[in-house]
């Protein structure tokens, strides 16, 4: 299992999630405090929007520990963006090392990323990569499950109402529920952690989902604030009636502020730049609102 963490918001430097929190994504790389095993060193990736430049996300990844990677402090200082996403990486028993499998993944101007496994994923994915159109098939260029759910998640978006506001929300449950079928008709026994994330740079969805009838899917938090009052260290000064919400989705909780809110089980959270958020339980047959 790994840790990542999202931001959506006014512009903040990197450091702001990464370094800065008490309990930053940095410290979650070598002592995440709500998992067994407490190091995440099989690489990272950090990825971020810059639209005055391009529509498209920069990205940086890396197999390193991110603990220990100066290239990564060095960048984090001095850059800013509205929209981040951060991963440190626990790899899957049989998953590479590699920089092509580091979180998160890029296609085009989405960025995706999970935590967690497919069950019984060798056994479907095959059949899982004959069931996508070229443009998606293209997007995998490692080994990952992770990446494959998101091929499935850009075969189904590419079909979808990119206008409707919770289009990324609704592809990424159709995807989960997808793959959760394939799985089930190919006899997989296995369960599936599913704690996903993607953003288009001004949209965001993220969810925390476990088929696991005997434990909880992995942790997962939203805290949502105003950054005239600024939550840490490089966040822009706003007078009271520049009013920009931000929100932040992590694994664990970046710092012991009481507004952190748990995501339940078996939900997705829907957001954007603007300032709304929407919370839904996911079911096969779609959406529903909680």
């Amino acid at each position: 299992m790994c840790r990542f963490t999202l931001y959506l918001g006014p512009p903040i430097r990197l450091e702001s999630l990464l370094i800065d929190p008490s309990h930053s994504l940095i410290m979650q790389s070598y002592h995440s405090s709500e998992r067994e095993e407490p190091l995440n060193g099989d690489g990272f990736g950090v990825g971020w929007y810059a639209p005055e430049q391009h529509e498209r996300p920069a990205l940086f990844r890396s197999i390193t520990p991110a603990w220990s990677n100066a290239n990564l402090r060095s960048l984090a200082s001095v850059v800013s963006s509205p929209c981040v996403m951060a991963h440190v990486r626990a790899a899957s028993i049989g998953m590479p090392v590699a920089e092509v499998n580091c979180h998160p993944f890029q296609h085009d101007r989405y960025l995706f990323m999970h935590n967690g496994h497919i069950g019984s994923f060798r056994s479907i994915r095959r059949p899982l990569v004959a069931g996508l159109c070229e443009e998606a098939f293209d997007v995998i260029r490692g080994s990952t499950d992770s990446e494959h759910l998101f091929a499935v998640f850009m075969d189904d978006l590419m079909g979808s109402n990119l206008e409707d506001e919770h289009a990324l929300a609704r592809s990424l449950n159709r995807a989960v529920w997808k793959v959760l079928k394939l799985v089930d008709e190919l006899g997989g026994s296995h369960p599936s952690y599913l704690n996903l994330a993607i953003t288009d740079g001004d949209r965001a969805a993220a969810c925390r989902f476990a088929n696991d009838q005997g434990r909880r899917p992995e942790s997962l938090y939203v805290i949502e604030r105003e950054l005239y009052q600024p939550a840490w260290r490089g966040s822009p000064r706003r007078r009271k009636d520049e009013r920009s919400t931000s929100f932040v989705v992590s694994s664990e909780r970046l710092t012991d502020d009481p507004a952190w809110h748990v995501v339940e089980p078996n939900h997705m959270i829907s957001l954007a730049r603007d300032g709304t958020k929407h919370m839904f339980a996911m079911r096969p047959e779609g959406l529903a609102e909680a």
